[in-house]
């Protein structure tokens, strides 16, 4: 049971040592796969039209991520949707939070950081300078086939 308590005009919740009928704590939701996660950031992209999308393996490159899914859009608005969807099927359906996003503002590069899946949404023109698939060069590609089929990748 937990015992509110004034302190100064403040509300602080504290625990009641003597209350034996406490309910166990929440089970954590268990992640899906990295890999898994990542084709379903991909096809979420797909899914909102996203163009040229790309899941790089870094699991042997480096220890700080599993995978990027990089895509382009061709507008803000689109690009919204996107980071949107993806972020609404990670928290809500598979239970995975953001850890931060960036760039969301001036739309010419959206990161979404889940921590061990990066997704990258590029305006073409700012993907083509920063080139993070040549940068990222010795990464194999995962095969990525979009269910609708209406994207190019």
């Amino acid at each position: 049971m937990i015992l509110t308590e004034i302190i100064k005009g403040e509300i602080k919740n504290v625990s009641n040592p003597d209350d034996q009928n406490t309910q166990p704590e929440t089970p954590p939701v268990k992640l899906l796969p990295s890999q898994e996660r990542a084709l379903i950031a991909a096809q979420i992209a797909a899914d909102n039209r996203a163009n040229n999308i790309v899941i790089l393996d870094l699991r042997e490159l480096t220890q700080f991520f599993d995978f990027f899914v990089i895509a382009s859009g061709t507008s803000r608005r689109q690009m919204h949707a996107v980071s949107e969807e993806i972020d609404h099927e990670f928290e809500g359906r598979l239970g995975d939070k953001r850890l931060s996003i960036s760039g969301y503002r001036e739309s010419r590069w959206i990161v979404l950081d889940y921590g061990d899946i990066i997704v990258h949404l590029f305006e073409p023109e700012t993907r083509e300078f920063y080139a993070l698939e040549e940068l990222w060069g010795k990464a194999k590609i995962i095969p990525f086939v979009p269910k609708n089929g209406d994207c190019d990748h």
